[in-house]
């Protein structure tokens, strides 16, 4: 009886939670988490072609399932570096959680940001300098951000690969020897340092992100994003420099090891 009780009470609790926020206003939505924005953008909802307008509206004119946006709204957000005991893991299982993190920041994260950079229109004296700015220096934050990526994947990670697999005796020797002679983790982690503060420019066009309350709502969504973006480039960061250029280290040591053991012993 009373699993029956709390089940009816669910359903009733979803029904609710579906009902308020359909009939809040996009703007609305907006204002109370700037994250709504962000989904839906992927609904290929523009936040600011319907301010005015219902989620339930909006769902009806677009042929969206309003069931399914909700649920999206209401979902936790993406599982978090903390939750995650990166720390215990090989070196290519956290080489694959930093390939997807790379993958959600240019397919993902990037076009939805540079979107909100490009339809930004200040409309407003105290923002028509940081828009005209942030139009120049982000799609070269981009460009700059994107080379840097994929160079890292070209030549640290697969690097790390190639030493995980000389560990587990998978190498031919004369491409190990080459590989070890040209490469250094202890290069490529001084190297990395350069790119640590990659947003720079960007907190000092934005005034390290300061909303006055009465900033407009795309302002408010562009300042909080950039904002979250850093946060997740300098957990990114944390987990090269702390954890993967260690184990990495540690792993080049114990391959050149072997590498010259077997040969001083062939």
């Amino acid at each position: 009886m009373a699993c029956a009780f709390l089940t009816v009470n669910i359903y009733i609790w979803r029904r609710m939670s579906t009902s308020a926020l359909s009939l809040k206003r996009i703007s609305q939505l907006v204002e109370e988490n700037y994250v709504h924005a962000y989904v839906l953008y992927y609904f290929g909802i523009r936040f600011d072609d319907y301010p005015e307008h219902t989620l339930e509206n909006v769902c009806a004119e677009r042929g969206l399932n309003l069931k399914q946006v909700v649920k999206e709204l209401e979902s936790p957000g993406l599982l978090r570096e903390e939750q995650v005991p990166l720390v215990t893991y090989p070196v290519d299982l956290i080489i694959e959680y930093l390939k997807h993190a790379h993958f959600m920041f240019i397919k993902h994260k990037l076009p939805y940001i540079a979107r909100l950079v490009n339809d930004f229109k200040a409309e407003h004296d105290d923002y028509r300098l940081v828009e005209r700015d942030l139009k120049v220096v982000f799609p070269l934050f981009v460009e700059d951000f994107i080379h840097h990526i994929y160079e890292e994947e070209d030549t640290l990670f697969r690097y790390i690969l190639a030493l995980d697999r000389a560990s587990k005796g998978k190498y031919i020797p004369t491409r190990l020897y080459y590989l070890i002679e040209k490469h250094s983790v202890q290069k490529f982690a001084i190297e990395h340092e350069v790119h640590d503060d990659e947003m720079e420019g960007i907190r000092r066009i934005t005034s390290d992100y300061t909303l006055p309350p009465l900033a407009p709502l795309h302002v408010k969504v562009i300042y909080n994003e950039l904002k979250e973006f850093e946060k997740s480039l300098i957990t990114h960061a944390r987990i090269e420099n702390d954890i993967l250029f260690p184990k990495a280290m540690a792993l080049e040591a114990k391959v050149k090891q072997q590498f010259f053991d077997s040969i001083r012993f062939n």
